[in-house]
């Protein structure tokens, strides 16, 4: 076979577009990966950080709120668990990671109370 020197430039120019090609596939993924991360990824963690120290701090007095929407007041702390008191003289047992929120206000009494 014979090649003609127009057709060996052609052939080397299109490996060299190759990589930009490449190049031009790649960026738009890493962009998107760099939005998710500051948009989505990034808040929820800092959020996470936050809630987890505020269930770490949890101490003997503070209102809580448990994972099934059980208000309560802390009467004990223990390492991985505490008790809450839910009404007078009612007392449960929970484990500290199923604990929603710790409150710094009492929260309001019923309307009909």
């Amino acid at each position: 076979m014979f090649f003609t020197p127009a057709y060996a430039q052609a052939a080397g120019s299109a490996s060299s577009g190759g990589s930009a090609a490449l190049l031009a596939n790649v960026v738009p993924l890493i962009l998107i990966f760099v939005i998710f991360w500051f948009f989505l990824i990034r808040p929820q963690q800092k959020q996470m950080k936050t809630h987890r120290a505020k269930i770490e701090a949890v101490k003997k007095g503070d209102q809580v709120v448990t994972g099934g929407g059980l208000y309560g007041k802390v009467t004990k702390v223990e390492a991985d668990a505490i008790e809450i008191e839910i009404a007078p003289g009612i007392k449960v047992k929970s484990v500290k990671s199923m604990l929603t929120d710790v409150l710094t206000a009492t929260p309001a009494k019923p309307a009909n109370d």
